[in-house]
């Protein structure tokens, strides 16, 4: 299933406080970028990120995005504030961006 419109715009409000947010649309879900930083994605009208120390800090429900997978946590905060505050925090965790070949 495929994620609406609508709830992507709902995950970017709240995500509203994080600079540099980017998203890019991947067979109907949607991969959320800050700073260039794969942070995590829209899938199933779901909000997951990626596991960090930061975010498991936070978090504890695991789901898998997709079939064949990795799990992703379940963010189920409706706090811009703090899911901000989360994003921010995982971002020093995860890899820099690959330099793509030109």
């Amino acid at each position: 299933m495929a994620s609406s419109g609508e709830y992507l715009e709902y995950v970017l409000d709240l995500l509203a406080g994080v600079p540099e947010v980017t998203t890019r649309k991947m067979m109907g879900e949607y991969l959320l970028y800050a700073r260039g930083k794969l942070f995590g994605g829209v899938y199933d009208d779901r909000l997951l990120v990626k596991p960090t120390p930061a975010s498991r800090a936070v978090l504890a429900t695991e789901e898998v995005p997709h079939e064949g997978a990795a799990p992703m946590l379940l963010v189920d905060i409706e706090d811009g504030a703090a899911v901000a505050a989360l994003v921010a925090a995982m971002l020093p965790e995860l890899p820099e961006p690959k330099k793509r070949r030109k």
